[in-house]
């Protein structure tokens, strides 16, 4: 067995998206090889309504899957094939938005205006971009929970962990997508397949991935003399990104720590990419704005 090394420890940015809600994005737009076939990963926890209550009014998308997974608050849903609903904590809503779909989003805080949740986008193979659009939407009592002996809680919302398979079905890229708790202290050991792409977001307490016990490496750029404390734990906000290997390490901080581990097999396709819609050449982009613009965007009815 092969420990993942850890390649990146970053924190997420703050960012402006949709008609002006405050969020955080670890990673998006730009290069996003290392994450393939991931696009995206948004953190939208925010306490301040006024933040976040303007939404994600009507806009497409097209080419991708968008994968929504609630905390608190409420998120409501419509879109242009009279599909509409509600999304509230510990629920997620899979979306294939495949040949196109214009949609809007509308968060909700909770009773302490609290509205906390992500959104992450998945690439379509080619095969796949103009497929029929379809909804997946799973409440939090269906999706499975896993208590180990250490009391390490997995919540498996994507795919077979543990013996276990998560009840979103049918994706592409066979992602799998877990929420993982550690308790303080406890060093724990995950599996994740070494053909996939794999990273981490914390959301709660802190901890160190890979072997803690470890030597440090070799620093890539120069370190001042009086700068020689090792790297910090991966804290709240804070995005690791796995180099290769079959199993991921962490060691718990003092208040436990919680995170999203999501892996996925690479498509390793061409990225076309702008805005809400990802494609495989700037011809297929250029199409799609076009029947944006000539109202022959939207292809059929989809699967609710």
């Amino acid at each position: 067995m092969s420990i993942r090394p850890v390649k990146q420890l970053l924190k997420s940015k703050p960012t402006l998206e949709g008609a002006g809600v405050h969020l955080r994005r670890a990673f998006g737009f730009g290069n996003t090889k290392e994450f393939d076939p991931f696009l995206l990963l948004d953190d939208f926890r925010n306490d301040v309504p006024e933040d976040y209550l303007a939404g994600f009014p009507w806009h497409p998308h097209r080419g991708i899957e968008t994968i929504t997974y609630v905390l608190a608050g409420t998120v409501d849903h419509a879109d242009s094939m009279g599909n509409q609903g509600a999304i509230t904590a510990g629920d997620v809503q899979w979306m294939t938005a495949g040949s196109g779909i214009i949609h809007q989003e509308m968060p909700k805080g909770d009773k302490a205006g609290r509205m906390h949740g992500f959104q992450l986008w998945a690439n379509l193979p080619s095969a796949l971009k103009m497929t029929a659009p379809r909804y997946q939407e799973v409440k939090a009592v269906e999706i499975p929970e896993i208590t180990d002996d250490d009391g390490t809680h997995v919540r498996v919302v994507c795919g077979t962990f543990w013996g276990k398979t998560g009840p979103v079905e049918g994706i592409a890229a066979e992602p799998i997508y877990l929420d993982v708790s550690v308790s303080p202290g406890r060093k724990k050991t995950l599996p994740v397949e070494t053909t996939r792409h794999a990273f981490a977001y914390v959301f709660a307490g802190s901890g160190k991935f890979c072997n803690a016990s470890g030597p440090l490496a070799v620093p890539t750029e120069p370190v001042k003399w009086l700068d020689t404390a090792p790297p910090v734990e991966a804290d709240n906000r804070s995005l690791i990104v796995f180099d290769r290997g079959d199993e991921v390490t962490v060691q718990a901080g003092g208040e436990g720590i919680r995170f999203l581990l999501v892996s996925g097999k690479p498509l390793a396709e061409p990225v076309a990419w702008y805005g809400p819609i990802v494609m495989n050449t700037q011809e297929q982009l250029r199409q799609a704005f076009t029947e944006l613009q000539e109202g022959t965007f939207l292809k059929g009815k989809g699967r609710g």
